[in-house]
């Protein structure tokens, strides 16, 4: 601690020396700042205003010596340019107050007790960019992706000493297209939000083609004001729920992932019902998720977007196959991690998890016996010997007291379909295939118990085992048709992210989906929160 408080000492001298010879006097927050430090207290705040990291804080004047980076007769510069970032800063979503805007509002003044709040802004605004304002893991407790670890204190020496303050920053967020086009997207929504009230829907019953009555109306003016119906159909029948009223309503379903019935029900409601305002904090969650992915386009990758039933397989930034996929219902939602896909099984025996064990086989066994011959199913005991079921009495067995295990054998009832891709992980989520592939046709896909079931799963085999010798597309129908369990492992690991976005960008459209497993506003409440006080993680150690 002692040596902490010297170094802090040595930033107060090397900012008084610098006034000092500059003729100004030193404000009277440095002498109680240096009294505080000779009892080395450590600092947190100064002029009242609170450090977000201090530690980093610390960390930058070291490696420079303890020279001021903020004052003098060169600060007007960077000042300006620091100035103009956090401003610039909301653009992606966050809050310039959380950088100290109200401080540091006036970059001329220079003043010496903004040294290392100018610091602790840059490196925080640094931080944010980088990784995220919020640690994923409080929002998102299976997350798992990490980004590289970037030594920020050098950045921002760097950025000082080039000039770069601002640019600096700009290059630590996510640059890819998707990101890009939801900051563009936000800038309009804001306008959006701040120019007249939407329209909106008064409450009552379901709408659907045919009805007449005000509301129709309401509906046509809230389509219009999204730009999802014409000026002139939006006028043409006023009250009446015509044939184009209800193309725009089918139309505005499927953006949102609802099923396209056209019939204006209560969740149909509940997303017409979302202002501008909504639409900017959707927005704001949608790129903070972005900020949590690894940045890196190398190699292969497979990624899941929970909320939009889509699976992407890219080859650096270019998207190579799409698939359409079910994932977990509400009370068995599917987890967003990151994990390594590492070898795929044909013909794949199902091992039961006891969950699924005694919550869905065992009600079903116990009305009747008879379906465990029929779905292929064996029974087990605890040290995996074949068990004759026809002595099991089903109806005296229960959750707690379920002595057995369960496999279902390959075949075209299998519940993993002809293949499933394994990326090993805490939660024994995979992605597979599906005996059930009319399920692939309904737009809400969430009737899964937690594994991703991928439609085309064979496709997707393949192409993840490209470059494995001797395992091209014949090959895999082959193993497949002998009904044999086959294991091949893949040349390199593919790393599979299972996210969750509720804004995505398709055909250079930003699409706003019904946000499954309600997890936006956790998010958005996150992000309103005063930024937390602690030691920056992702720099590295002094």
């Amino acid at each position: 601690m002692v040596r902490r408080c010297r170094g802090w000492l040595a930033i107060l001298l090397g900012i008084l020396s610098a006034l000092t010879q500059a003729g100004d006097a030193p404000p009277a927050d440095v002498g109680e700042l240096a009294v505080r430090l000779a009892a080395e207290a450590p600092i947190t705040e100064v002029a009242g205003t609170r450090l977000i990291d201090p530690d980093a804080v610390a960390r930058f004047y070291r490696q420079r010596g303890f020279q001021p980076a903020w004052t003098g007769d060169s600060c007007a510069a960077a000042r300006v340019a620091l100035q103009g970032a956090i401003e610039s800063v909301a653009s992606h979503g966050l809050d310039p107050d959380d950088y100290h805007r109200a401080v540091l509002a006036d970059p001329a003044t220079c003043a010496p007790d903004h040294e290392l709040i100018a610091t602790d802004a840059w490196l925080m605004m640094a931080a944010h960019l980088h990784g995220g304002r919020i640690d994923p893991r409080t929002v998102e407790p299976d997350w798992s992706a990490t980004r590289p670890g970037i030594d920020l204190v050098a950045r921002l020496g760097q950025a000082l000493a080039a000039g770069e303050v601002a640019q600096s920053l700009d290059a630590l967020a996510p640059r890819d297209a998707h990101y890009t086009a939801l900051r563009e997207a936000l800038v309009r929504w804001r306008d959006l939000a701040a120019g007249t009230p939407w329209p909106m829907l008064d409450a009552g019953p379901s709408l659907r083609a045919g009805d007449r009555g005000p509301q129709v109306a309401q509906l046509r003016a809230r389509l219009l004001a999204e730009g999802l119906i014409g000026q002139v159909d939006a006028a043409a029948g006023d009250e009446t729920f015509d044939e184009l009223l209800d193309e725009s309503v089918r139309g505005f379903q499927r953006t949102a992932n609802l099923e396209p019935d056209g019939v204006v029900g209560a969740a149909t409601r509940v997303e017409l019902a979302h202002t501008p305002a909504f639409r900017v904090e959707q927005l704001r969650a949608n790129l903070e998720r972005l900020r949590w992915l690894p940045d890196d386009e190398q190699g292969r990758q497979i990624r899941v977007n929970i909320a939009n039933f889509r699976l992407e397989a890219h080859a650096g930034d270019r998207i190579e196959r799409v698939h359409r996929v079910i994932v977990g219902r509400e009370v068995r939602r599917t987890p967003s991690f990151s994990a390594d896909l590492r070898y795929v099984v044909l013909n794949p025996w199902w091992e039961v998890p006891r969950r699924l064990a005694t919550q869905d086989k065992l009600p079903v066994f116990s009305r009747d016996p008879a379906q465990v011959d029929r779905l292929g199913f064996s029974v087990l005991d605890a040290w995996g010997r074949v068990v004759d079921h026809g002595g099991i009495d089903w109806a005296a067995l229960s959750r707690q007291h379920f002595p057995y295990r369960l496999r279902q054998s390959p075949g075209p009832l299998n519940a993993l379909g002809q293949v499933k891709l394994i990326l090993p992980n805490g939660h024994d989520v995979y992605l597979h295939d599906t005996p059930q592939r009319g399920l692939f046709a309904r737009t809400r896909r969430d009737f899964s118990s937690g594994c991703i079931r991928v439609d085309g799963a064979l496709d997707l085999a393949e192409w993840a085992l490209a470059g494995v010798p001797g395992w091209d597309r014949a090959r895999i129908d082959a193993a497949v048709a002998s009904g044999a369990e086959t294991r091949v492992d893949l040349a390199t690991p593919i790393l599979v992210h299972l996210q969750y976005l509720t804004a995505v960008v398709e055909d250079g459209t930003v699409r706003f989906l019904a946000d499954l497993y309600d997890r936006d506003a956790a998010l958005v409440a996150a992000l309103d929160a005063p930024p937390p006080q602690r030691p920056s993680a992702v720099l590295p150690p002094p």
